[in-house]
């Protein structure tokens, strides 16, 4: 278990790997709720009018928008402005990817795990991958 500083409160806590810690989790979650009936009651806002009107800060909005709990611009993409993929840099409404760069990274994963199966030529006997051992009583 590692001590690190929380990215919202600034307090140092005892992580598995999250970067924070479970009041600031909490607090997002209760924001997310606001910003999200906001959002879903006008449809055509930004960031700045989101934080402004249901007064959760931009690093918090951001942090749901880049989780993909949030949707800002468009259906079909267009982030307005807000968040950029991280790859390739084309304008997103959530996440951290672009479709275009997901796509890249499933079939890269895809042609991993296809190359990686083992041959057919192998048993198919379960017991083929067990060690024998004699049992002394």
């Amino acid at each position: 278990m590692n001590i690190v500083q929380c990215t919202f409160c600034k307090r140092p806590f005892h992580t598995l790997g999250g970067k924070i810690c479970t009041n600031c989790h909490k607090k997002i979650d209760e924001q997310f709720i606001i910003v999200r009936d906001y959002i879903y009651d006008n449809k055509d806002t930004d960031i700045d009018r989101v934080s402004e009107e249901t007064k959760v800060s931009k690093q918090v909005i951001m942090h749901l928008l880049k989780e993909g709990r949030l949707i800002l611009g468009d259906e079909h993409g267009d982030g307005g402005g807000v968040l950029f993929c991280e790859s390739c840099k084309k304008s997103i409404n959530t996440g951290r990817l672009c479709k275009d760069c997901k796509g890249k990274i499933a079939s890269t994963i895809d042609k991993s795990i296809t190359t990686s199966k083992p041959s057919q030529t192998q048993s198919s006997d379960p017991s083929h991958h067990f060690a024998s051992a004699k049992i002394s009583k």
